[in-house]
Order: C-alpha cells, then structure tokens, then sequence
C-alpha cells in the first residue's frame, strides 16, 4: 500500500545554501532580501517579513491601529487566526457567509452584513482566497468604498495567484498577508510577509514588529548601537534569519510550483469529473491550486477514512468559524446562521496537491476515491 502525505514541501540543494550562508554567519541580511524579492515577485512597494502568517495577520491590525469595540468583518470561512487577531484587541469579528462553489465571501452576503452592522466603527473586511482561488475583488472593493472601510486580504494559501491577471496584493487593498507554511502542521521553517504599498502601514508595521524599538546605529558621530528606546507598545514578531533564507528559496520556485499544481489538478479534474458522489472544485481561469477542494456528499468523514486506509492523508478547509466553541459561546451564534459555510463544511475535503506529487500517486488517489465512491450506491 502506498502513503501519500497531505502535503510534502519542495527543498532542494538551495535551501541548503542559503541556510549554510546564515550558518556562515556571512553576508547580507536574509530577512531584507525576503522582503525585497517579495515586493518584486508581488510587485509592491513594502514588505514585512514576521515569525509566521499569524503574526502577519495581527501585526496587521496593530498597523491598521485596532481598538476595542471595532468591528472587522470576515469570511465565516477562514483560519481562526483572522478572527483570533481581531478579538487580541477587544474588537468584535463579524462573520459573512461564502459562496457554494469557490468557497470564498460572498459579496451579496458581504454587503447584507455591512447593511445589518453598519457603525462608525467599522474599520476593515478581511478577504481569505481559499486555496488559491480569488475573491471577486471588484465587487469586494466597489462595496467596501460604498461602506468608507478598508479591504485587507488574506492570502495564507493564495500565494503567487491572479486576480484579472493582476497578482493577489497589488489589486487595491491596504494591506495583504501571506504565508510560507499554510499546509503544514508542523513547518520546517516558517515567515509571513505584509505586503502594501502605503508607506504609514509599512512604517507601524515595521516599528511594531520589534516591540516598538527605536535606537540609533553605529556612526561616525558617535552613535550607540546599544541605546534605544520605546515608543509604543509593540510584539515580538521578527522573522529569523534561518526562516528567511529557507523562505526565499520556496517564494523563487512559487511560480514553478503553481505550474505542477496545475498540473495535477488537470489530472484530477479529468477523472474526477463524473465520479459519483464527488464534485471538483470551480476554477475562475487563475486558480492556483494551493488546495484542491473537492465535495463528497455522503458522509465526508467517513470517505476521509476509506481514504487514509489506503494510504491517503487528506485535510479539511476550514471548519467555519461559527461552529468554533469560543465564537459560538462568545456571539451566541447557531449552527445554521451560516447555511453555506455549514452545508460546504459537511462535504468539502481536500486531497493533496503539492509540486512533489508523482503522476502516478494522483493516480492511485484518483482510482482509490473512483472504488470508495463506487460502493456508496
């Protein structure tokens, strides 16, 4: 019987060097270098390398200046790091429901939530593009200027995607957070990055990221490094040089990667397409497969156990955030207040779809799921 992981990251001779050149305790900065090749791969004008996409994510609320009692907006469909970073201020999280077959916010039910919630502190709406797969941003921006908040983007698992062929943090929002271990519960290395192209974000975020440290360096006129001083209330979220070096590696082959994730998920979508029980997911033109998501719609959990019998390891994304014991308690809210996320939650699966991925394991994941299907009636 074969085994084939959920997700196995691509490290090759190059991850080696640059983490060898750190060791060395040589050359240039690797965290300056991740956020320099960051802003020329995404194409803008900052980015802040963090310890992880969490930090990331709420960083980004201290650089939006959070206080308690705002309200930010999001998918119901999201990590619960997006809600987490909110209530780390005493800020409400309002959740929206998803669209059935993309799996991202629904911008009708976007605009219903701003109509029932609308308040003068309202400050954002986070965006999360699942797997890979844009939000219908044009709609997302029309209706946050509309509303007079701001659009953050969530790209934890949309890293190197498109939108209208635009990539995903050079579209129009504030801010967008990306991550560089979305798919492994135990990272080898891990980094997020801010990426925006307004200079005051990137100044706070960069200021907050060191606990809020300001000194002066070394100069000629007799400047101490060593001297510093505080000047707000800041977090430790640097990015280490180890994670930097292994980071730029894995964003230099980001575009390799989505072209052999595509790869596989033509192989998917082609034998999966009329299997009974199961349904692919939707692709806008620009998906990226940083997921593949499919629904089986009988018994989802059930399937996942065939599936892992057979030596296949599976993931689920995400469980919505309504149905979470801390937001359910906290916000009083019901299990069918979110019917979509709900009904998507009891069938959606994701198969393994990593650049490393043989023909022939997508294959036998392909044939195994064709059998499991098949006995289901």
């Amino acid at each position: 019987m074969k085994e084939i992981p959920f997700y196995v990251p691509s490290i090759d001779q190059n991850e080696k060097n640059l983490i060898q050149e750190v060791l060395s305790l040589k050359g240039a900065s690797k965290i300056e270098e991740l956020e320099d090749l960051m802003c020329e791969y995404i194409g803008c004008k900052y980015a802040v390398a963090t310890s992880s996409w969490s930090g990331a994510m709420h960083l980004s609320m201290f650089a939006l200046e959070l206080k308690r009692g705002d309200k930010i907006l999001c998918s119901v469909n999201a990590h619960p790091a997006v809600a987490e970073a909110v209530r780390h201020f005493d800020a409400e999280p309002i959740f929206v429901d998803i669209q059935g077959d993309t799996f991202n916010i629904d911008p009708i039910k976007l605009r219903q939530a701003l109509e029932k919630h609308f308040h003068k502190k309202l400050k954002a709406v986070v965006v999360s593009h699942v797997g890979g797969q844009s939000c219908d941003m044009d709609e997302i921006y029309k209706i946050a200027s509309e509303y007079g908040i701001v659009v953050i983007e969530d790209a934890s698992t949309a890293l190197g995607a498109t939108y209208k062929g635009k990539k995903i943090g050079t579209t129009g929002s504030i801010i967008t957070t990306f991550g560089f271990s979305a798919k492994m519960q135990n990272s080898i290395a891990n980094a997020g990055i801010i990426a925006t192209d307004d200079e005051a974000i990137y100044e706070r975020a960069k200021l907050i990221r060191h606990h809020a440290i300001e000194s002066k360096q070394w100069d000629k006129h007799g400047g101490l490094g060593y001297v510093y001083d505080v000047v707000d209330i800041g977090i430790g979220y640097e990015c280490s040089e180890l994670d930097a070096a292994f980071c730029i590696s894995q964003l230099q082959k980001a575009d390799e990667q989505i072209q052999k994730r595509k790869k596989i998920a033509a192989i998917y979508d082609k034998e999966l397409s009329n299997v009974d029980h199961i349904t692919i997911p939707k692709n806008n033109g620009e998906h990226t497969y940083n997921l593949y998501i499919i629904k089986v719609d009988k018994n989802r959990d059930d399937f996942a156990r065939a599936l892992k019998e057979q030596g296949i390891f599976t993931g689920l994304h995400f469980v919505p955030l309504h149905l979470l014991t801390y937001y359910k308690q906290k916000y009083s809210l019901r299990v069918n207040d979110f019917s979509v996320a709900l009904t998507n939650y009891q069938q959606i699966l994701s198969l393994p779809c990593y650049s490393g991925l043989r023909e022939d394991e997508v294959r036998y994941i392909c044939q195994q799921i064709k059998e499991i299907s098949a006995k289901r009636g």
